[in-house]
């Protein structure tokens, strides 16, 4: 069915809520305030769908471009208190927690932040992106959320041939201005030549990542010319990137966060991180703590970490290959880290951190709702949340991030 709507506020996930007679719909496309034409169908406990046309735009929506999954189509100062919303709502309705949060701190480039992007070859040439929930696509010519080495990068690869990729990553650094670039599809044989093409084009690396349904580069990977690696600067901390492995797209917000966790934090004789990665934030922590024991299930993640520990003269950072259910192994613990996926901690691990009993606990999370969610776990536990603050790491997008510290 159709309806016409007003938007009453935005929710978790970026959706805009109304209210009708017929019930609550959340629809996807609305802003708050707007007047809207929208298809809606019939779940279990609301109406549900997108927005067919906007009526009566808020005064607050921007007219310029943005990528597909830029949903948050907001002037930049009006965006903030929906995020602030957003993780305020999850505390109080997942957590049953009514605590003070700190102010959202804003990215300090609401534009050309993005250091890492992904697309699709289009079938008529050139690079797009996939608008998220279907499989249309949508030319990539330009990004201004994009930061301007990865602008240049985009502008040469629309014009290169690309044949037999299905997807192109980029994995720029700030730091260094240079990018490198993915290439999934086929076999590595097949783009050698390409890939040194592109290196004396300008692009700092290429890599090859086989098509796996599990996701980009979660199969074999292959480094084809160039670069391996880049250096990207979280605050002082000068970390190794590269297009295979996770790192914020985001470095200059993120170091803010890691910065403000290393200063909330109490030192002691041992922290351990969960989920490390390559162990950005234990290297932030390190200065407080005789050990830190950074536990990362991929052996890639680590061996860039040891080599960046090496090279930033940090001999009490270790690291261990494992799971994080494996935290008792390192008990006791002043500090543990954590920084999940999105889905948050598995029971099993909360489980874990109520069995090891660390002093404080400084939870990272991109999910406002799981993060809640493991909140309400740990307080139940025994602890408490002495300190929770969101920060934007991706402008123009419903997604959040937050910084908190459990104590006990």
């Amino acid at each position: 069915m159709t309806l016409t709507l007003t938007i009453e506020k935005l929710v978790t996930g970026g959706r805009g809520l109304a209210r009708t007679p017929e019930g609550v719909v959340i629809v996807r496309g609305g802003l708050p305030g707007e007047r809207v034409r929208a298809r809606v169908r019939r779940r279990k406990n609301h109406l549900e769908g997108e927005v067919l046309e906007i009526l009566e735009p808020s005064p607050d929506r921007v007219d310029h471009p943005l990528p597909p999954g830029a949903d948050l189509p907001l002037a930049y100062e009006a965006q903030l208190p929906v995020k602030q919303g957003f993780v305020r709502e999850a505390l109080a309705r997942l957590a049953g927690l009514e605590a003070t949060l700190e102010p959202i701190a804003p990215s300090p480039e609401p534009m050309g932040y993005r250091t890492a992007a992904q697309f699709a070859l289009h079938p008529l040439g050139g690079l797009a992106y996939r608008v998220p929930g279907s499989h249309e696509l949508v030319r990539a010519h330009t990004d201004p959320l994009l930061a301007p080495p990865l602008q240049e990068a985009l502008s040469l690869l629309n014009t290169w041939p690309l044949a037999n990729v299905v997807e192109v990553v980029l994995r720029g650094s700030l730091h260094e201005g240079r990018v490198q670039v993915g290439l999934i599809g086929g076999k590595a044989r097949m783009f050698r030549t390409v890939a040194k093409g592109l290196v004396r084009e300008g692009i700092a690396g290429v890599w090859w990542g086989a098509l796996d349904p599990r996701g980009r580069f979660r199969g074999p990977v292959k480094h084809l010319a160039g670069a391996a690696h880049l250096l990207e600067a979280f605050g002082e901390v000068l970390a190794s990137v590269d297009v295979v492995s996770f790192a914020q797209v985001n470095p200059r917000a993120a170091a803010r966060l890691y910065q403000e966790a290393a200063a909330l934090v109490h030192g002691g004789r041992r922290a351990v991180e969960l989920y490390a990665g390559g162990g950005v934030l234990s290297f932030h922590l390190a200065a407080a703590f005789d050990e830190i024991v950074a536990v990362e299930l991929s052996r890639a993640a680590i061996q860039k970490g040891q080599a960046d520990a090496r090279r930033l003269g940090l001999p009490n950072v270790r690291f261990h290959r494992g799971d994080a259910r494996e935290l008792v192994r390192f008990a006791p613990a002043d500090l543990v880290a954590v920084d999940p996926p999105r889905a948050g901690l598995a029971p099993e691990v909360v489980r874990t951190l109520l069995e090891a009993r660390p002093h404080q606990i400084l939870y990272i999370s991109c999910d406002p709702a799981t993060w809640a969610r493991d909140v309400k776990r740990l307080v139940a536990g025994g602890y408490r949340l002495r300190f929770a603050r969101p920060y934007d790491f991706y402008p123009f997008t419903h997604h959040v991030e937050v910084l908190s510290l459990l104590v006990r």
